[in-house]
């Protein structure tokens, strides 16, 4: 089985508008890793180009490898329902600067997408016509210094914030609560 059928074409599209990208295959699915500055167009051209018609955000997510060079990866998974093709675009972001463009003005998806992995991880989307916090409370901070907490970051406290909501009871650790 072939990654992708019209891969040839995918390759020679994203190198034309960034000859920096990485791709690479795993289990017969090909992903584009690009500098964020080529994300835009690289999505337009994905989404337009009848050759490819990758025309559905599927999802976002982020990975937090928790080191200062390339902390995390945002990762967006793209549908061609003409094709039947997947294909990821990774996008590395520097802790110094965690901002990433909107791609909610091509798809109209990765507006909760978007909303979803800023309050996760923290990431912001540049461009974004309403970033605000998904789940958690929009005071969702650190009692300590004021910050906002973003929870599926590799340096989020695993017992939760300290005395912002009472813990179960833990019967086999303090024995039986009465």
């Amino acid at each position: 089985m072939k990654m992708i059928e019209n891969q040839e074409k995918i390759v020679e599209l994203t190198k034309g508008l960034c000859p920096e990208v990485e791709i690479t295959e795993h289990r017969n699915q090909a992903t584009l890793q690009i500098p964020k500055e080529f994300l835009i167009a690289i999505a337009k051209e994905l989404r337009d180009n009848p050759e490819t018609g990758f025309d559905q955000l599927l999802d976002i997510t982020a990975i937090d490898w928790l080191k200062p060079q390339n902390r995390f990866d945002v990762v967006y998974f793209l549908w061609s329902n003409k094709y039947k093709n997947r294909i990821r675009i990774k996008v590395s972001l520097d802790e110094s600067n965690q901002v990433c463009p909107t791609l909610s003005e091509i798809y109209e998806s990765a507006n909760w997408y978007e909303r979803e992995t800023f309050d996760m991880y923290g990431i912001k989307f540049s461009g974004h016509p309403n970033l605000r916090r998904f789940y958690m409370p929009e005071d969702f901070v650190d009692p300590a210094s004021g910050e906002q907490l973003h929870p599926l970051r590799k340096d989020f406290p695993l017992m939760g914030v300290p005395e912002s909501l009472p813990l179960p009871a833990y019967p086999e650790k303090f024995g039986e609560i009465i």
